[in-house]
């Protein structure tokens, strides 16, 4: 034990005697953190999506329509013509353009009931933004819904008055319901007219006909907070911002790990210290617990930065944190001693090693979160320790669990870390 620890002890002197080596890996998932916070995070407004309005049409309804698009906070809407709005789109400055055809305010009221041609209204947008076509397609939607039973049910309007002489011209049509009809188009008629002959006061504080709009209106409360004891907090995007850098760059450590046993190897070292009086399980058990110990001192700093600077809270179980930190920093050391039995030569571990890493931490959500994926690809990523990781940060931190939460990853990135620390004891070459 005295000679493990005089191992271990040497190893992390030496780690920590570059400083700026160990300044960089503290320093860059920061940054990076913060400028994923800054894409993902809930702290920064989103820019609106930039649209062009073409309206072909220049009635009345079609220039109610374009002012409800430019006021519309989701969007920023540019009116232009048709070939300047093509142009965006393909380079790339607007994500989609609605062109209003000719006709639109004609044909649209009598359209909303079945009984004429309905307008098309081309939609053209960028491939690359396909995903901001839909948000289009129902802001219009519910844009032009609104104005068009305004036009329709507005004092002077002609559409209903058609709307009457059909049903009275229409032979297949039952008396009864003929009538019934008939009586409800002069119902509306006299309520326009009345609502026409008003005075400018009493029509400004009489119920105004808007159109048709959503039923219901919505109120945001407050965030869900988990945990038992959890007060309402403010959701803080750089938590998971954090943990997944945090994992990022801890991950590629163990990869320096693993160089430095090949070099090691290469410059004879290893073959020095197999020399002297030790096994191979205090050799290759050192590298383990000095890799996992400056792993969580590195990430223990990490969050000490983020709670001090950031403003990130530990919601849930700090005990769970410590387990989870635990957990990662051990398989870290196993993958990183791994990597070096598997590989051969430094510099075509280094690449490899590389892919292996960014691999897992796409798949473990510590890019952009693991719900953006497609579902088959959400079930995938529990097969990556990285995913585990990252959820039981998820939950220590921002999510409030309990340690109950931390229990079942830190069994699973400890499964991981024996599988990989026997394979890498079994293929581990001590020859050069």
């Amino acid at each position: 034990m005295q000679a493990l620890l005089a191992l271990v002890r040497a190893e992390i002197k030496l780690h920590f005697s570059n400083r700026r080596a160990v300044l960089m890996s503290i320093v860059a998932p920061i940054l990076i953190a913060a400028f994923f916070d800054s894409l993902f995070g809930g702290s920064s407004k989103p820019a609106g999506i930039a649209v062009g309005v073409v309206d072909l049409d220049h009635s009345p309804l079609s220039q109610r329509v374009v002012a409800a698009l430019q006021a519309e906070a989701t969007l920023k809407t540019t009116v232009t013509d048709a070939a300047d709005a093509l142009a965006q789109v393909r380079a790339g400055k607007l994500r989609a353009v609605a062109i209003l055809p000719r006709g639109l305010g004609r044909q649209a009221p009598g359209a909303m009931f079945g009984g004429a041609d309905k307008p098309e209204i081309a939609l053209h947008y960028d491939p690359s933004q396909a995903s901001a076509l839909a948000i289009v397609r129902g802001l219009l939607a519910q844009t032009l819904m609104q104005e068009v039973s305004r036009a329709t049910f507005g004092a002077n309007s002609p559409v209903l008055a058609d709307l009457k002489q059909q049903v009275e011209q229409a032979r297949d049509l039952d008396p009864e319901r003929r009538a019934a009809l008939a009586r409800m188009f002069d119902g509306i008629a006299a309520v326009q007219q009345r609502e026409a002959a008003q005075p400018q006061a009493q029509a400004a504080s009489a119920p105004r006909a808007g159109g048709l709009s959503l039923p219901y209106t919505t109120r945001e409360i407050e965030a869900v907070q988990s945990g038992a004891n959890a007060a309402p907090v403010a959701y803080n995007s750089y938590a998971h911002s954090f943990a997944g850098m945090g994992v990022q760059f801890i991950l590629m450590a163990g990869i320096d790990m693993a160089l430095g046993l090949l070099l090691m190897r290469r410059l004879g070292l290893w073959k020095r210290l197999r020399a002297a009086p030790l096994s191979r399980a205090q050799l290759l058990g050192s590298r383990i617990v000095a890799s996992a110990l400056i792993s969580l001192i590195v990430f223990a700093v990490l969050y000490a930065v983020a709670i001090a600077g950031f403003g990130v809270r530990v919601l849930g179980s700090p005990a769970g944190l410590v387990l989870v930190l635990v957990c990662f920093a051990l398989l870290t050391a196993s993958f990183g001693l791994l990597v070096a039995a598997l590989g051969r030569t430094p510099e075509a571990t280094r690449g490899l090693a590389i892919l292996a890493t960014l691999l897992m931490v796409m798949l473990g959500g510590a890019w952009v979160p693991a719900f953006i994926f497609p579902d088959w690809l959400q079930t995938l990523s529990f097969a990556v320790p990285t995913r585990w990781a990252v959820d039981a940060l998820d939950a220590m931190t921002w999510r409030g669990q309990g340690f109950t939460a931390a229990l079942l990853p830190s069994a699973v990135m400890l499964g991981f870390s024996a599988v990989f620390a026997g394979v890498a004891v079994w293929r581990f070459r001590w020859e050069e």
